[in-house]
């Protein structure tokens, strides 16, 4: 299939109209990208990004309003390429196409005039024209209007804090050699903790592209039901091993460490990868699959070089690794296909495949052990052995015969992957949830995890 044929495919059940200031600046970028490009000298190359959002946020506290608001921002990334050298350099997207204009074309200056002091990059990747495409996927919001009325009577009487954001994002490529990416799309998150009078708290997250009241409510039910849980007498567990059930915001936490040196082809390389004994002939559950998927319209599926990846990637395919994820630079220096990753050959759109066990299940097949909501403070312990290190956090309870007794002290764990997704994995739940990038570092972060609920029969606490 060609790339044209592809992009038909995304685009069939596409409505493209998401926000009047956003198909604005599709317009102005587009224009503002001709002007600069225009302006370049016969060797030069260039790369031009676009990174915006329009977004509603509330910030709630006690369970009301305490600020509310609309942020409008973009940002403009210039990369230059000339003689074997690059550099880059971001400048404020305003929507004004003369003050945009100006200030990238003066940005450009700025460029060529460091490009000749910076070393030559042997694996530096020309921009090509290998096809463009257009994806804007439109949600269903709430209204800024609508946001308190739909959240804070299911949240009265409960101490309620959190962060609240919705919106169009868009993401746009453009480069000298004529190819051209636009992608918009309308997303929520809702960050939030209830609080008990003990002061322990449930963290949860409501995200998605259509809001669904009846599903928000009955998480907000699931949650006053653990914070009943919270204010027993804490049950001290000591180190050791235990059959642990880990909810699907503590397995996306597990996952998303995979993206710090593991997917990541140039690490499997270098011999750095916690994925490495996949490369020798060792084999994971074959319980476990994951792979990347755009086909959900939360993240864009060009990279930074405008390369596109498949509409969907196995990585895991019953616990045997089958792709990695490669950009450009590696493919180059390796002499291998690249997968369009991205610059730091991270996981953009994983997903872990669901299982057997029915959620309504996991208490009775749990038995006696551990439930774990969320965890946090992760990092490997040994990177290339695929030992992770971390604390549980929040709403984690121990389980006697099928039923929550009491909450838990915070715990640390050292496990490797090759364990808990390995003999150890006994189920994953039949339904995945999606588990948002919450971050709003300079702008609102893209994308998600999508992961089941995970069973294993033993993982290791060490204090």
């Amino acid at each position: 299939m060609s790339f044209t044929d592809i992009n038909s495919d995304i685009n069939s059940d596409i409505n493209s109209d998401i926000d009047t200031d956003i198909g604005t600046w599709e317009g102005i970028f587009n224009q503002l990208c001709d002007r600069i490009f225009t302006n370049l000298n016969a060797q030069e190359h260039l790369v031009i990004e676009l990174v915006g959002e329009h977004s509603h946020f509330m910030r709630l506290n006690g369970g009301k309003v305490r600020q509310t608001g609309t942020v409008t921002d973009g940002a403009l990334t210039l990369r230059l390429m000339a003689d074997q050298r690059t550099a880059a350099a971001t400048v404020p997207f305003t929507g004004n196409l003369d003050r945009d204009s100006m200030a990238g074309l003066e940005s450009l200056g700025h460029l060529r005039q460091e490009l000749p002091q910076l070393p030559v990059d042997p694996y530096l990747v020309l921009p090509q024209n290998l096809g463009s495409s257009h994806a804007m996927y439109r949600g269903d919001l709430l209204s800024p209007q609508q946001a308190p009325q739909a959240i804070l009577p299911a949240v009265q009487s409960a101490d309620f804090t959190g962060l609240y954001a919705a919106g169009p994002i868009l993401r746009a490529n453009r480069n000298s050699a004529g190819q051209q990416h636009w992608f918009a799309t309308e997303t929520f998150v809702l960050d939030y903790s209830m609080i008990a009078p003990s002061e322990k708290a449930v963290k949860a997250t409501y995200a998605d592209t259509h809001w669904h009241q009846d599903q928000f409510e009955a998480q907000i039910q699931q949650a006053r039901s653990q914070l009943q849980v919270l204010d027993r007498p804490r049950r001290d567990v000591v180190p050791g091993r235990y059959r642990t059930y880990f909810a699907p915001a503590a397995l996306a936490d597990l996952v998303g460490m995979l993206s710090w040196g593991a997917v990541s082809e140039a690490s499997l390389q270098q011999g750095g990868s916690a994925l490495g004994k996949l490369r020798e002939g060792k084999t994971l559950s074959p319980l476990l699959s994951l792979r990347e998927d755009f086909t959900h319209g939360t993240v864009p599926r060009f990279n930074s070089h405008g390369e596109v990846a498949p509409e969907v990637l196995p990585i895991l395919a019953d616990g045997k690794l089958v792709n990695t994820l490669i950009n450009a630079r590696t493919a180059k220096e390796y002499d291998l296909t690249s997968t369009a990753a991205n610059g730091s050959e991270s996981l953009r759109a994983p997903e872990v495949a669901v299982g057997t066990l029915p959620p309504e299940a996991v208490l009775s097949a749990l038995g006696t052990g551990l439930y774990l909501s969320n965890l946090h403070y992760l990092n490997w312990s040994d990177r290339s052995g695929g030992r992770i290190t971390g604390m549980t956090r929040y709403a984690c309870f121990w389980v006697e015969n099928g039923e929550i007794v009491a909450p838990i002290q915070d715990l640390r764990f050292d496990e490797s992957l090759y364990a808990f997704w390995g003999d150890n994995l006994e189920a994953l739940t039949t339904h995945a949830e999606f588990v948002p990038d919450v971050d709003t570092y300079d702008m609102r972060s893209l994308g998600g995890t999508r992961v089941p609920g995970m069973l294993v029969n033993a993982f290791t606490f060490t204090l």
